[in-house]
């Protein structure tokens, strides 16, 4: 570890922070500390940081806004990278926006509002990064990222910048290409189409309001926890199983949403794990069914 410290240090490859807490970073507000946390602020930087990675054989993970991930709790051996500077921008030009990977998707969709540009309504209360969801292919209310996915410059995990257009992505619900092929979107294009400003408004104020009477967003949690089977409901399957409110340690199924677990105050990555096993226990043994989680558990246990 001493050794590619010092490779680390003498790179200029963005700011480091060094055995830094994940806990902040996350949504659900759980994990132990990084052996270092890498802020590259340029194209540049991120393929230097990815090729200096790859070549010393140093484990990495990135993180976006920190939805959608549990951190264990004796945190990553490794480095954690996340994106900063210009990667962490977006700009508009017609109707395309470019945005870095590490922009936040809610702050993109108001943007894009305010442009009187309309496509991106459906990700307002997604708490994520435009590269965190193109990863993930999110969406909402009937409509998803591959919907208005232009192409994407990324950098994989050999340090090499290529560009994916909509068909090399492979987007397909909750996936795309990068789950197989490893690397971190560093910036993406989206085409939107002329709207009226006030419907988009009026849109996504109705999406805000069914989000806040519908999720415990109010809580440190990390959005669906499982995948919804196959003309299923993930949600529907745990509340019908007497699972609300279900708790271990500081962790529970949330009685507003029953596809959320939140952190009550003191939840460990343990407790979090524990009860998503049980709850997957729970399902496989009353309905035959293999609950598949939505989350990503990374760290040393």
């Amino acid at each position: 570890m001493q050794q590619w410290k010092s490779l680390l240090s003498e790179a200029h490859v963005g700011t480091i922070r060094w055995n830094e807490p994940l806990e902040s970073y996350t949504t659900w507000k759980i994990g132990g500390p990084a052996d270092a946390l890498v802020i590259p602020g340029s194209v540049e930087q991120l393929v230097s940081l990815i090729s200096l990675l790859h070549a010393n054989q140093i484990p990495w993970l990135q993180i976006g806004r920190g939805s959608n991930l549990l951190v264990a709790d004796k945190g990553f051996r490794g480095v954690v990278l996340k994106l900063g500077g210009e990667l962490d921008h977006a700009h508009f030009q017609g109707n395309r926006v470019a945005a870095g990977g590490g922009f936040s998707l809610v702050k993109l969709s108001v943007l894009a509002g305010k442009e009187g540009l309309t496509g991106l309504e459906f990700a307002g209360g997604i708490p994520g990064s435009a590269g965190g969801a193109v990863y993930m292919n999110a969406g909402a209310h009937g409509s998803d990222v591959s919907r208005i996915f232009k192409s994407a410059e990324i950098v994989l995990d050999t340090g090499e910048l290529v560009t994916y257009t909509a068909e090399e992505m492979a987007f397909a619900y909750r996936h795309s290409i990068l789950h197989e092929r490893k690397g971190i979107v560093a910036r993406a294009v989206f085409e939107l189409r002329p709207g009226d400003r006030k419907q988009i408004a009026e849109a996504m104020a109705r999406f805000k309001e069914y989000r806040r009477c519908t999720q415990p967003l109010q809580m440190a949690c990390a959005g669906s926890v499982f995948r919804n089977p196959p003309g299923d409901h993930a949600a529907r399957l745990v509340e019908h199983a007497g699972l609300k409110g279900k708790r271990i340690g500081g962790a529970e199924v949330s009685m507003q949403h029953a596809n959320f677990i939140v952190n009550t105050g003191q939840a460990t990555a343990e407790d979090v794990l524990t009860l998503m096993h049980h709850i997957q226990e729970t399902i496989q043994t009353e309905y035959g069914i293999e609950l598949m989680p939505e989350v990503y558990a990374v760290g040393e246990r």
